[in-house]
């Protein structure tokens, strides 16, 4: 009887030293508070959006959530599409002799995206 009391010390002991060392580890699991609502962690600027600006930009990952190759894919589609249009439109006011227009780069956080 002693012998198993023993075992079961022994056990519980364990046990606790390998909480604590996963507690060290990997942290209490404290979760970050949610977003304020109508608001996202993606970032775009306000006007000039251009080919790296989607392609840095992150969704939030969801269990229900979209693929994310095919998010991927079409950002890099997208991404390819604008840069396109601006190099054609930049042509375009050079031959014509027009200013290019200055382009702000303001983040929108506040916003939900459309």
């Amino acid at each position: 009887m002693t012998l198993i009391l023993l075992y079961l010390a022994v056990l519980i002991l364990i046990g606790v030293v390998l909480f604590g060392v996963a507690s060290l580890i990997f942290g209490r699991g404290e979760e970050l508070p949610p977003l304020p609502r109508a608001t996202t962690a993606t970032v775009l600027p306000a006007s000039g959006v251009t080919g790296e600006d989607v392609d840095a930009v992150k969704f939030t990952q969801v269990l229900r959530g979209y693929k994310t190759s095919e998010v991927d894919w079409v950002l890099d589609r997208l991404g390819a599409e604008l840069d396109q249009l601006r190099g054609e439109l930049s042509a375009v006011r050079a031959a014509a002799g027009l200013d290019e227009p200055e382009v702000t780069h303001h983040a929108v956080v506040d916003e939900e995206p459309v």
